[in-house]
Parts: structure tokens; C-alpha cells; sequence
């Protein structure tokens, strides 16, 4: 699918309801998962003992962290969206959030957006998009919820 150019408000808003798009497949490794867990802090042994995991996990693999996961939307986002005649872009808030099922590592996910709600606050657009992160060869995604952002238009 191609990426999404978008120039302005109004372009935006005639999309409402619709699906956005979709982003590429991204492979969640082991190496990705363990970097992660160094920037967070967060080794629990779930993310980070393979061995451990393949023998105590339910999931008998590591997982990605759930907040894992929902880092790599900005990235996914930009996939599937460009956005012209931009002054700046602020992540405004996260309503709705649930995960769904844990991304086992060695996993793919992808980002599905669809513009569920958009307000023109004072020249300020606010886009609420309801997301997906789905995970290839699964049903149930992995995590779903509205992200919204504030968009200022030149």
C-alpha cells in the first residue's frame, strides 16, 4: 500500500472513518528486545533469558515488552503517513489501550491506523487514530487502541 501524503487539514478530514493504512512487517529479535531492556531497566527474565524462558515460559520463547511494542508505532506511523506544510507533530495521548496477546520474539508485527475522530481546535488539528499492531500469522493483535496527535498546520 502506498504511503499517505497529506498536505493539510482538510485532507486529513475528508479520510474520517477510513482505513489510513498499513506499515511493512518489522521482525522483533532477540537483539531489539535485550536493547530495550537496557534502556528501560526492565530485564525480567521473561524478555531476556532465553533459556530460562524456552523451559518456564508458558510461551516457551521471551516475549517483547508490551511497551516494546507500543515504542515502535512512531516508526510504523511514519510508514504509512506524510504529513506536508508541517510547523511540528506532538504525541497528545494514548485512550483505550489494551494488549492483546504478547509478541514472542523472532515475531513480525505491523502497524494497521484508521482516522477514527479529527477536530480543528483553533488552527491546531487533533487526530485521533485508531490503531492496530498486529502480528503476522495471528488473529488477536497484539495491541489496539485511539493514539492521538496534534498536528500544526503552517
Amino acid at each position: 500500500m502506498a504511503k499517505l501524503i497529506v498536505n493539510n487539514y482538510e485532507e486529513l478530514a475528508a479520510r474520517l472513518g477510513e482505513k489510513l493504512g498499513e506499515s511493512e512487517w518489522l521482525a522483533v529479535d532477540q537483539e531489539r528486545v535485550n536493547l530495550f531492556a537496557d534502556a528501560t531497566l526492565d530485564h525480567q527474565w521473561i524478555h531476556v533469558d532465553q533459556e530460562r524462558a524456552k523451559v518456564e515460559s508458558p510461551y516457551k520463547s521471551t516475549i517483547a515488552h508490551g511497551y516494546l511494542t507500543l515504542s515502535l508505532l512512531p516508526h510504523m506511523w511514519q510508514e504509512i503517513i506524510e504529513v506536508h506544510n508541517l510547523k511540528m507533530m506532538v504525541n497528545y495521548g494514548m485512550d483505550k489501550m489494551r494488549f492483546g496477546k504478547p509478541v514472542l520474539t523472532g515475531s513480525r508485527i505491523r502497524l494497521v491506523a484508521n482516522l477514527d475522530s479529527i477536530e480543528n481546535l483553533r488552527g491546531i488539528c487533533k487526530a485521533g487514530i485508531k490503531f492496530q499492531i498486529e502480528i503476522e500469522g495471528e488473529r488477536k493483535p497484539a495491541l489496539e487502541g485511539i493514539a492521538t496527535f496534534l498536528y500544526y498546520f503552517e
